[in-house]
């Protein structure tokens, strides 16, 4: 048994949380520390509430940032640093302003005592990451875990990337951003979904449930479902910015769902979304390259990358019920043999001994 901890900028759709269950279920010790709360209504183990700038100004300043990274000369890989003095006074503020609190945590849950650390997206309680070379040099063993935006828009954080004894991650498109870096699925408990649920209209019932509408092409989706509903009668659900457990009830009444289709920032594949919709046993929709596509392990996906393959597909599986079975029975057995917590812990052991850290 390991002690394993989890230390993430937020709980991310929930897949942080995800890891720390899939810990516990297969007999090692864990918790999971969050710095924001979740605004999505995802669950926590312990959050720090520090405060997050969400205000015009903060916002506007991260938008002008994306883009603005310098590379590796060496590996290609987005490398992050303060580009003024105003980025680099503030980083230091706050990690002046959080310290007493983060010394406090590590005392009263004994976080010293952890055997493996794990830094989902990649960065410290500290920006300079000065809380990991401590345990570093205590002896504990460094795992980052990178999910999204954090290697394509912001790098790896250079003082926390250099100690690191593992690098891990569960995008398909990060593994031509840095060298060495291992896919690992990440984990999911079908346990918290209603029963798939027969609904009593006749029409084909179709989700969408965006997180970020830029992210999953929703503007591209819209237009090619104004499109159908010209020409069949069907029932569209675009469920935004309500709480989680009543998303998940909608999506156990839909006929299909579509993930993302031709968006620019969040990569291609699929998500959270996507994954929970196809555990009930639902047909989704999603981009995805081919490379990715032809990677991806018996791969149970309705692949669309663009408005005229979304009308395409969406046409076959209005027209088609035996399809839709088809897809979504395969797809609900392939979740749990790809992401079902006893194989992802299995393939992260495996890394763990490769890499010297059990």
């Amino acid at each position: 048994m390991k002690r394993i901890l989890h230390l993430a900028p937020q709980n991310y759709a929930g897949v942080p949380y995800d890891f720390y269950k899939m810990h516990i279920a297969c007999g090692d010790e864990s918790h999971l520390i969050t710095f924001h709360q979740n605004v999505r209504d995802f669950p926590e183990d312990i959050c720090l509430n520090f405060p997050l700038p969400d205000f015009k100004l903060a916002k506007f300043w991260r938008k002008k940032k994306v883009g603005d990274r310098e590379k590796s000369p060496n590996t290609g890989t987005l490398v992050f640093k303060a580009n003024n003095f105003i980025e680099e006074y503030y980083f230091k503020l706050n990690d002046y302003l959080r310290k007493s609190v983060v010394e406090k945590i590590i005392q009263d849950y004994l976080l010293d005592t952890y055997d493996i650390i794990h830094y989902d997206a990649g960065l410290d309680f500290y920006r300079n990451a000065s809380q990991a070379k401590k345990w570093k040099n205590a002896g504990k063993k460094i795992v980052c875990c990178y999910y999204g935006s954090d290697l394509r828009i912001r790098g790896i954080i250079p003082e926390l990337h250099n100690i690191s004894d593992l690098n891990i991650t569960s995008e398909f498109d990060h593994m031509n951003m840095m060298d060495g870096l291992e896919y690992v699925f990440y984990p999911y408990d079908t346990s918290e979904l209603p029963e798939r649920k027969a609904h009593e209209h006749k029409a084909v019932r179709i989700v969408h449930s965006p997180t970020n509408r830029r992210y999953k092409g929703t503007d591209i989706i819209l237009e090619v479902i104004k499109k159908i509903q010209r020409e069949k009668f069907i029932d569209f659900r675009l469920l935004e910015n309500i709480p989680r457990q009543e998303v998940l009830q909608v999506k156990s009444t839909c006929d299909i769902c579509i993930d993302q289709v031709g968006g620019t920032m969040g990569g291609t594949g699929y998500g959270k979304a996507g994954i929970e919709t196809l555990a009930m046993g639902i047909p989704v929709i999603t981009n995805m390259s081919n490379d990715y596509a032809d990677w991806l392990p018996e791969n149970p996906f309705v692949v669309a990358n663009n408005a005229d393959e979304l009308y395409k597909v969406l046409l076959l599986l209005i027209e088609d019920k035996e399809l839709r079975e088809d897809y979504g029975a395969k797809g609900k057995l392939w979740v749990e043999k790809y992401h079902g917590y006893a194989n992802v812990n299995k393939r992260l052991y495996a890394l763990y001994e490769s890499h010297g850290i059990v």
